[in-house]
């Protein structure tokens, strides 16, 4: 197997434990560009990302943690909320110009919010591998108050949390040692 495969894919872990090292923003950029070319349904890009870099913004999110989570927040160079536009559809003009999908959103709010929930776990799970492929390490986690991370850091917007994630360069012991995996039979059939 390609060294850089198996790097990108079989070697990486769920990591708590990281460097002094700081993220550089550049990083930070080239990440979102890595991750921005992945499909989406009607390329409808609903991904947002909101980078905590500061003491002050990691305060901000503090209160809406569970309390295994808020050492994990304290201790990364970086926490990530991965978040959603429920109103994605707005710019498929701009962003989908093959047909005019926004009709399919605009009056459906159920479809919308599904659709934009699918995509920016989607966009998440690639967001995730381009940190692997730039030599970073991510500790994506739930265990947080949605409603209240989105009241303090979206209030009167569409955008929604999906799903917080640590990131920085791993230090050993980047986290626990990794859980089993289903085989190909338990999960999957060729029909």
């Amino acid at each position: 197997m390609n060294e850089d495969i198996k790097r990108i894919f079989i070697d990486t872990v769920t990591t708590y434990n990281y460097s002094d090292k700081e993220v550089d923003d550049n990083v930070l950029h080239e990440l979102y560009e890595l991750t921005k070319w992945s499909a989406t349904s009607f390329n409808s890009s609903p991904l947002r990302l909101v980078f905590l870099k500061s003491k002050e913004a990691k305060d901000r999110i503090g209160p809406f943690l569970i309390d295994s989570n808020k050492e994990k927040v304290k201790k990364a160079p970086i926490t990530l909320i991965i978040a959603m536009d429920t109103m994605f559809f707005n710019d498929l003009p701009r962003n989908f110009k093959a047909t005019d999908a926004k009709v399919f959103f605009e009056n459906n709010k159920e479809l919308a919010y599904a659709t934009a929930f699918r995509n920016s776990s989607l966009q998440a799970g690639y967001f995730l591998k381009a940190v692997n492929a730039l030599g970073l390490d991510a500790g994506p986690m739930s265990g947080f108050d949605n409603k209240g991370v989105d009241n303090e850091f979206f209030k009167d917007t569409s955008l929604r949390s999906n799903f917080l994630c640590t990131l920085g360069y791993g230090i050993e012991p980047k986290g626990k040692p990794r859980g089993a995996r289903y085989e190909f039979a338990e999960v999957a059939n060729i029909i």
